[in-house]
């Protein structure tokens, strides 16, 4: 037993580890004195030493007696195997051993059954094996396989209709129809690229390089070496390539520029959205998608963000290239362009680039390097962002008077939120800006389809294996909601059609224009005086200008900062209200949430909608105390009725459900795993809100002697449902004249 302890290295093994132990100790704050814990880290670290060199020594003899080559053969392929999942596959440990593991014993058996056959002269058995074998792989296969799908479709596809009079009825023409214009497709760019022959000798227009290297100095090391051996070109000389979408006439027409995010830049993505080209220009409007590859993705490194300012910057040249054609005599391209009527289309780092060049556009100098000078200000009118970043770069960009809309795909596995909300809340607009902004939510949609080019699977191989592709739309009709929303929002704001506003308010009057699926559709602009949204002090009992707050009957209240499904924060609050009680409960035990407002804010005589926004909130927070009485969750959202009553007694009551389709909860699962989901993704939803909205003739149609410009209090009453949990924001009314013009 001495041999086996007093050994100069066991020794000096024994001290790092007891010493380690009783540091750890000590350090291991549970309400225990230090010198406890101490000294109960370095019993645990002596005895640990101890037994674990018994265990060893033991089993060291048998060791012994299994073969050097077995031996050999499983740590070699441990390590290949070790090898791989770190450098190749990515997958988590505990999955990705499990299945190598499975696949080591289907082989074991096929390889014997062989072997049974060829050198023991044993058919039989040998068939057995390989037989089992491919038994085994077939149904660990079609197992793996059967684990993609929606574990959460019958809970989203019954939620339940309101009738609505859709805008296609009103005689609304649908927007992603073709327009009259005949178009011409053609590219731009140097003229000299080694790669790709539409930005070399297939180029109608050249055009001359662009110097990035005061916005991206990390042009360097390995990424730079075989960045500029592949393309040819530097950070000191970016082509400006673009395809381009070009109505046939005299113009000039607006524009709307799109450009792609990060994807692998030898899989080039600017040919990804000639859908959308194609239909803008055939209604009128001159499509523009920019190439900027060669910034994307590659595996000698990716910039994590660091070029987003590139990214935008690189717009505003082509935007710049654009100016000087048009104001050219002599080009093929003078007068083409409306150049103070521009849309800018940005998909992932894209969508974050957009609202980078709309801030630099109204710049001097570029704010990272003050050497950078901009002279832009072109008439950039609103931005689209398409499955967008919002973290990229490490400025946080705050717009003012632009146009805004956002799309977002509920299956999204590359953005698993709806960053685009963050620019949506951060967005302000002055008292005369007549613009809106805009967020449509939409299920079973993913990243990658929003781009023609770049499929269903928002990762590459192997992990593109682990994610959960049943469940998806199709490309055509993820795209078709694209086409839809884009080319409205391009009418809208381009051409000035009102016709299509209210679908940005209110997805559900163009259902018959989109693929039957579950939307959420936020909305808003200066016309909407919102009373109470729930930012700004720590007081849940009091609002901005001097409205007072109450809750009676609640068993949760609180207002809260909402949060993406991986922890991080939508930038926005809202308030949660919980609730339950029996059917037969007394009117005064009915639970009630009053908005009641002071004398200056009582005139609501001219007001036409009530609006609010609202979500399912989780039920969980209602904590039964017995698990048996509690509810599973509904399909739909919870209901409830909102009352007005005015300072002269007069009151009327209006029930949610008559007028708005309630939201439920939209749930998705991304891998075939729902443990890897949660580990890679995080929750299996996030709130995301819906604009609902209650027309004020709903309350005279009760009590027409309801006097709205005597106004005292808003009331949400909780008599619906016997219980539930709701996330409401941006309570408020809508003005008539305002609201008419845009019905």
């Amino acid at each position: 037993m001495k041999n086996l302890f007093l050994k100069p290295v066991f020794i000096a093994v024994a001290i790092l580890v007891i010493t380690l132990f009783g540091v750890s100790g000590y350090h291991y704050a549970i309400g225990y004195p230090a010198w406890v814990t101490m000294l109960a880290g370095i019993l645990i670290g002596f005895v640990l030493i101890i037994l674990l060199k018994l265990l060893l020594s033991w089993l060291a003899p048998l060791a012994k007696k299994i073969p050097l080559t077995l031996v050999t053969t499983v740590l070699g392929g441990f390590l290949a195997l070790y090898i791989m999942r770190m450098y190749a596959f990515g997958w988590p440990s505990m999955l990705f051993y499990g299945l190598a593991l499975f696949g080591f014993i289907c082989l074991v058996l096929l390889t014997l059954g062989v072997w049974q056959i060829i050198k023991k002269k044993n058919g039989k058995t040998g068939g057995i094996l390989i037989v089992l074998s491919v038994v085994m792989l077939v149904l660990g296969f079609y197992g793996f396989n059967a684990l993609d799908g929606d574990p959460y479709m019958d809970e989203t596809s019954s939620e339940e209709k309101v009738d609505v009079a859709f805008l296609s009825e009103m005689g609304v023409k649908n927007p992603s129809t073709k327009g009259n214009f005949d178009i011409e497709t053609f590219t731009y760019g140097s003229g000299t690229d080694d790669k790709r022959p539409e930005y070399a000798d297939g180029v109608k227009m050249k055009t001359p390089t662009v110097n990035a290297s005061l916005l991206l100095p990390e042009w360097k090391g390995k990424k730079k070496k075989w960045r500029e051996k592949y393309w040819g070109f530097g950070v000191d000389s970016f082509p400006l390539n673009a395809r381009v979408y070009m109505p046939q006439g005299e113009g000039p027409f607006p524009m709307v520029m799109m450009v792609h995010g990060n994807h692998s830049m030898l899989d080039y993505s600017d040919g990804g959205y000639a859908y959308l080209g194609e239909l803008l220009a055939s209604r009128g409007i001159i499509g523009v998608s920019v190439d900027e590859n060669f910034i994307n993705g590659h595996w000698s490194g990716d910039f994590r963000g660091k070029e987003m300012p590139t990214r935008g910057w690189l717009l505003l040249k082509h935007l710049e290239q654009w100016r000087e054609w048009n104001q050219d005599s002599n080009s093929d391209m003078a007068g083409k362009v409306d150049m103070d009527n521009i849309v800018l289309v940005g998909h992932s780092r894209g969508g974050e680039a957009v609202s980078i060049a709309a801030a630099f556009n109204t710049l001097d100098r570029f704010p990272d390097n003050g050497n950078e000078t901009f002279d832009f200000g072109f008439g950039i009118k609103g931005i689209i962002t398409i499955a967008p970043t919002d973290y990229r770069y490490n400025r946080e960009i705050s717009l003012q008077d632009i146009n805004y809309l956002s799309i977002q795909g509920a299956y999204d596995s590359d953005e698993t939120s709806f960053w685009g909300m963050r620019p949506f809340h951060r967005l302000t607009f002055s008292e005369d800006f007549d613009g809106f902004k805009a967020g449509l939510y939409m299920n079973h949609a993913n990243h990658g389809q929003f781009n023609s080019t770049w499929g269903r699977s928002d990762f590459g191989a192997p992990m593109k294996w682990l994610l959960n592709l049943k469940p998806l739309i199709s490309g055509e009709e993820q795209r078709q909601a694209a086409k839809v929303y884009v080319s409205a929002f391009a009418e809208a704001v381009l051409k000035g059609n009102k016709d299509y506003q209210p679908m940005f308010q209110n997805v559900d009057l163009v259902s018959d224009w989109l693929p039957e699926e579950n939307y959420r559709s936020q909305y808003s602009d200066i016309h909407k005086n919102v009373l109470v949204n729930f930012e700004g002090d720590l007081d849940v009992t009091s609002a901005s200008n001097d409205i007072k707050l109450s809750a009676e009957n609640f068993k949760v209240w609180r207002e809260t900062e909402l949060l993406a499904r991986d922890g991080g924060s939508q930038q926005n609050n809202a308030l949660v209200l919980g609730w339950s009680h029996s059917s037969d409960v007394e009117t005064d035990s009915i639970p009630i949430y009053s908005i009641r407002l002071p004398d200056t804010l009582k005139n609501f005589g001219t007001a036409a909608t009530l609006a609010l926004s609202m979500a399912m909130g989780d039920i969980s927070e209602l904590k039964f105390e017995d698990e048996d009485e509690k509810p599973e969750t509904p399909k739909v959202g919870f209901n409830f009725s909102i009352m007005l009553q005015d300072s002269l007694g007069n009151f009327a009551s209006v029930v949610l459900a008559d007028n708005n389709k309630l939201p439920g909860t939209i749930k998705t699962k991304f891998t075939k795993f729902k443990f890897l989901d949660k580990e890679m993704i995080g929750e299996a939803s996030e709130i995301q809100l819906k604009s609902c909205y209650v027309p004020i003739s709903s309350f005279l149609k009760q009590n027409d002697s309801l006097n709205l410009s005597k106004l005292q209090s808003i009331n949400l009453v909780f008599d619906r449902d016997t219980l539930g949990v709701v996330v409401l924001d941006d309570i408020g009314f809508y003005e008539k004249v305002a609201w008419d013009s845009i019905q």
